[in-house]
């Protein structure tokens, strides 16, 4: 099938080409701009990129085209295909229709921890040779690429649960819109689609405030997820999330949950319990698990903190309560797990200075992110540079929550606000949260002044995070750069 990619250069719409791509179908795609990593990805793997929108673009003869969400109703190429009557899918709904179909769809959703969560998922299932496909919106570690078909291996553990049904597809479940023509959350594509469906929610706090203006609508989208899984279907949750457990009591699948020590799970027993442990000699994150209350054993992952040992246990849940797998193959892969980039991912040393990368912008990601460090490096200066980006980072929305964020740094940079669309009223202010943090912090002027005080402040031993959903105006190398040339 020839197939045309409208907005291709986005990071699931990329992925999704190169699916297409592996599957055999003939793909050329155009976005404004085709930087890193995925522009160079799909050059690559030989597919045709067509620089800027235009009608001429689908001159070609498509018989597919998906378009992204960001595409608006007004753009040629989109516009040329509803006034030409052409065939034409949201990202969410082509993953639906060519690559879930026949497969057993585990939906990986969430507010927080999707990224690594859904890496996680995937490589436990892959190392009990259960060959998944997969779909993630990250470059995981240990895994050949963001997305996968994999193989429609059956029944290879030789229990019930997985005995001849259908293969796994791990995907990681967006609750943004799919397209302009069908304003629902992606992951209501995801579910459905064959009987036996898994879902997990990692979590649930009030985000894209650009499309959930108040936190009803947000929850509004997560009770949808949870009623269109199937009766037959499993649902996953965190029993330390309040809105988790409300949401899932709408859902007709068997519910499962899981929580760490601790933790209250108000009216809900989690079946899954995670006991926080040391960080060993060699830098692993060491956890006792149990099972229905019974110890299952000690479990080590090379990811550090609180909330990744959450995202473990919510994978280990998945792993076992759906696909049966034994723990001592879990055992064995999850020590192997390395995460996912810009998932606290160390960059380099130079200098003697740790400079991390982390996708962190939401008040809550930035606090366990920052106390992750803090305990995986408890010695030295721990430094959080923050760029304020996504739509909801750069509102007020979450203003006194940021100065409890920053708790575990030493030292806060705050830079500019990422996006200059906000209206003055409602924008996040940088300059008082900076005075809240108090003498600890600053509200910088740009990503040099930035560069200048991290060199002038930064010694051996110390930590830099820099925390950014975006670009962050070439910060990474450039802070690299400079620490290695720094006398």
């Amino acid at each position: 099938m020839r197939v045309h990619f409208t907005g291709i250069s986005g990071t699931g719409m990329g992925a999704l080409a190169l699916l297409f791509r592996e599957a055999g179908h003939e793909v050329r795609g155009s976005d404004m701009a085709f930087d890193p990593p995925i522009g160079p990805a799909l050059e690559n793997a030989g597919i045709p990129l067509l620089r800027g929108y235009a009608a001429a673009n689908l001159d070609w003869g498509p018989e597919l085209t998906v378009v992204g969400n960001a595409i608006r109703k007004d753009n040629p190429e989109a516009a040329r295909v509803r006034d030409g009557g052409l065939r034409a899918a949201s990202m969410s709904g082509a993953l639906r229709e060519l690559f879930l179909t026949g497969r057993r769809a585990v939906a990986i959703c969430g507010t927080h921890g999707k990224t690594t969560t859904s890496a996680m998922v995937a490589h436990l299932l892959r190392k009990a040779d259960l060959d998944p496909g997969w779909f993630i919106g990250g470059v995981p570690k240990n895994l050949p690429a963001g997305a996968a078909i994999g193989r429609a291996k059956r029944g290879l553990l030789g229990n019930a649960q997985n005995a001849g049904g259908p293969s796994p597809f791990v995907i990681e479940g967006d609750e943004y819109d799919a397209v302009y023509w069908h304003k629902k959350p992606k992951f209501l594509d995801y579910v459905g689609v064959s009987p036996s469906d898994i879902a997990l929610v990692t979590s649930i706090e009030h985000d894209h405030i650009d499309i959930y203006p108040d936190l009803e609508s947000y929850l509004g989208a997560f009770r949808e997820l949870a009623a269109a899984l199937p009766e037959g279907g499993l649902f996953v949750g965190d029993a330390s999330d309040a809105h988790v457990r409300e949401v899932s009591k709408g859902s007709a699948a068997r519910c499962v949950y899981y929580a760490l020590q601790g933790d209250d799970t108000g009216d809900v027993t989690p079946t899954w319990l995670g006991a926080p442990s040391i960080i060993d000699d060699a830098g692993n994150q060491l956890f006792d698990l149990y099972a229905g209350g019974v110890s299952v054993g000690r479990f080590g992952m090379k990811v550090p903190g609180a909330h990744n040992i959450r995202n473990a246990v919510g994978a280990l849940a998945v792993a076992a309560e759906g696909f049966g797998v034994p723990f001592a193959s879990l055992r064995a892969a999850l020590g192997e797990f390395q995460g996912v980039r810009r998932r606290q991912d160390l960059l380099g040393e130079p200098g003697g200075v740790r400079v991390y990368d982390d996708f962190a912008h939401h008040p809550t990601a930035v606090l366990e992110t920052l106390r992750a460090l803090r305990s995986r490096h408890p010695k030295g200066k721990l430094f959080a540079v923050f760029e304020p980006r996504s739509a909801t980072a750069c509102r007020a929305i979450h203003q006194t929550q940021y100065v409890g964020a920053f708790g575990s740094a030493d030292r806060v940079l705050l830079a500019p606000l990422g996006r200059t669309n906000v209206p003055e009223a409602e924008r996040l202010d940088t300059q008082k949260l900076a005075l809240d943090l108090g003498a600890k912090a600053s509200a910088e002027a740009s990503v040099d002044t930035i560069l200048a005080t991290l060199l002038a402040e930064a010694s051996a031993g110390d930590t830099v995070a820099l925390l950014s959903n975006g670009a962050f105006g070439g910060i990474y190398t450039r802070l690299l750069d400079a620490l290695k040339a720094r006398k």
